[in-house]
């Protein structure tokens, strides 16, 4: 089977040790921010973007307005990972149960073709030479996805949305560690562009130092103009101009992007897919994201066993959730995909009869010598893919005074992404999300390169309702082809062994989509690694790039979590 899933070099800071985690907590409000809110809750990957949420929320915003605030602020100050260059996933619940999801993913250009990231050679390029050029730049669709959002189910006017991200990016932002090390460790990328460069290094090439304070008024001048005209200013005119002849202009191959290809991009209303897990209802995106099919396929798998009973310090529970990421994983690589393009078989893929003849194949006692894609019921016969995945990402949720949520994931792939900047922000390399070849041995791959088409990506924004059909999580997470995998921890946490959401954001992972366990390094999982390999695991100790974002309902309360291992931050009030 033809995987290859990279790790970023640029890895969070870790969590030191868990050997020994506190007693179960779910039903324990913690003091402070976990009051019941009266205006909302927030949690995202840095702290200015919460207040940027809960400022929408403290005017009387819906959930839709504070998330959509969120990301805009998140592009100026974290451009690293996210923003308006690129897209994203998200997923809406109300206090009703009524979920509904819109797909911002990145669009390939209309003169893309399956040799899209071939060389004169006839071989797909390497991943560095592929993402520092314009081959690797989908058409954005963050801005699209938030109008659709907002015309939807938002509450505040559309200009007030765009303040905080105005305020940030003409007044100044103090460059954060994470930043700081971003900027360093990715400078091929992150200066790349002239325009990157004089943003965020030295006259020498050096990136500024923590706590420098950056403006970014190219930026601040892009978001008073779509917080003026709408998000038509982006997709139309001067801008969608601009965004196509740099692109066109860093592509080494015939037909580059087009301003048709931007103008012609559409968000668009997909359907949930939902299903039900013990007593609990989760919802989550379905394709062109494998998050939702590969996140329920891990927990129904797991669903025969007692979890609870063995907690977070049992080797067996590791045992048994690495063997089932590898049967999720595996059936993600063959079938998953943009479903304009190719029939991806989710109602098979999360249907409770096949997924339980698949979780029928775990034993808790020995490691299955071999695993292959499943017989999905309804699926074509296609070839397994080769792709990188996500790196650069940001997770974020909001609850609204209404009791409705938001889980909205977004991305620019790789750290800066493509490394091109215009007016102000990255635009991404979410192309490299596609498969290097169109096909093998003769059979198509699902996620190979076709023009207009949506690449394949492994977000999880994720809802969560209760027997009674009460929200009770909003949940998700960053790390390219690892989301999935804390998606599910993260629920297993919370649901199973009972923790608080930051409890369950600060257990270790283990990531296992083939046939090497990969354990979080430093943490109690590394202990763990002699019992996992007499269960016959290989198993490695390794960085891995984790960063999540949650909100529970405890009791009459809403609690937010940051991933203790990121800069991130919750409110509520």
């Amino acid at each position: 089977m033809a995987r290859r899933f990279l790790l970023s070099a640029f890895a969070l800071p870790l969590l030191a040790g868990c050997a020994t985690l506190p007693a179960p907590v779910a039903d324990h409000v913690p003091p402070g921010d976990a009051a019941a809110p009266a205006t909302g809750l927030v949690s995202a990957a840095d702290p200015r973007a919460v207040e940027a949420g809960m400022a929408m929320l403290r005017q009387g915003g819906s959930a839709t307005d504070a998330a959509i605030a969120t990301m805009l602020a998140l592009t100026v100050v974290e451009p690293q990972s996210s923003g308006i260059g690129g897209g994203g996933f998200f997923v809406r619940g109300d206090a009703a149960g009524h979920v509904s999801t819109i797909d911002g993913r990145e669009t390939a250009p209309a003169g893309a073709t399956g040799d899209w990231f071939f060389g004169p050679n006839g071989k797909p390029l390497p991943f560095p030479q592929a993402q520092a050029s314009g081959l690797s730049v989908g058409v954005p669709g963050n801005l699209r996805l938030a109008a659709r959002a907002h015309k939807e189910n938002g509450k505040l006017p559309w200009s007030a949305l765009f303040a905080p991200a105005i305020a940030l990016a003409r007044d100044g932002f103090a460059i954060s560690p994470r930043l700081h090390d971003a900027l360093d460790g990715e400078r091929a990328t992150g200066a790349r562009d002239a325009d990157g460069r004089a943003l965020f290094y030295d006259p020498g090439g050096q990136a500024l130092p923590v706590g420098t304070t950056v403006r970014n008024p190219a930026l601040a001048s892009t978001m008073q103009r779509l917080a003026s005209d709408g998000a038509d200013a982006f997709y139309e005119g001067a801008q969608a101009r601009a965004i196509a002849a740099e692109v066109a202009a860093d592509t080494p191959r015939p037909r580059p992007m087009t301003v048709t290809d931007v103008t012609s991009y559409s968000a668009k209303d997909r359907p949930p897919v939902c299903g039900t897990y013990r007593t609990y209802r989760i919802c989550g995106m379905g394709p062109p994201s494998s998050g939702a099919t590969t996140v329920y396929a891990i927990l129904k798998q797991l669903e025969r066993f007692d979890l609870q009973a063995m907690g977070p310090d049992s080797p067996t529970f590791w045992h048994l959730f690495a063997e089932s990421q590898r049967l999720a994983y595996a059936d993600r690589e063959k079938f998953s995909g943009d479903a304009d393009f190719v029939t991806v078989p989710v109602a098979g893929m999360t249907d409770p009869d096949y997924l339980a003849a698949r979780g029928s194949l775990i034993a808790a006692d020995r490691t299955m010598p071999a695993v292959t894609a499943g017989p999905v019921p309804g699926a074509l016969a296609l070839a397994d893919g080769d792709e990188p995945e996500e790196h650069g990402t940001s997770h974020f949720v909001a609850i609204d005074r209404w009791g409705n949520g938001v889980s909205y994931t977004s991305t620019i792939e790789s750290a800066f992404g493509s490394g091109l900047v215009v007016d102000g922000f990255y635009l991404n390399n979410e192309l490299t999300d596609f498969s290097n070849v169109p096909s093998v041995n003769g059979v198509p791959v699902a996620n190979r390169v076709e023009g207009g088409k949506r690449p394949r990506s492994s977000m999880s924004p994720t809802l969560v309702y209760d027997a009674a059909g009460r929200l009770m999580i909003a949940v998700g997470a960053a790390g390219g082809a690892t989301i999935p995998v804390q998606t599910a921890k993260n629920l297993i946490a919370m649901i199973d062994f009972g923790l608080a959401p930051d409890r369950a954001l600060a257990l270790p992972v283990l990531f296992s989509p083939g046939d090497t366990v990969i354990v979080e390094e430093g943490t109690s999982l590394a202990a763990m690694a002699p019992a996992l390999r007499a269960l016959g695991h290989k198993v490695e100790a390794r960085r891995l790039p984790l960063k999540a974002n949650a909100a529970r309902r405890i009791g009459g309360a809403w609690v937010g979590a940051a991933d203790p291992r990121s800069e991130g931050a919750w409110k509520a009030e």
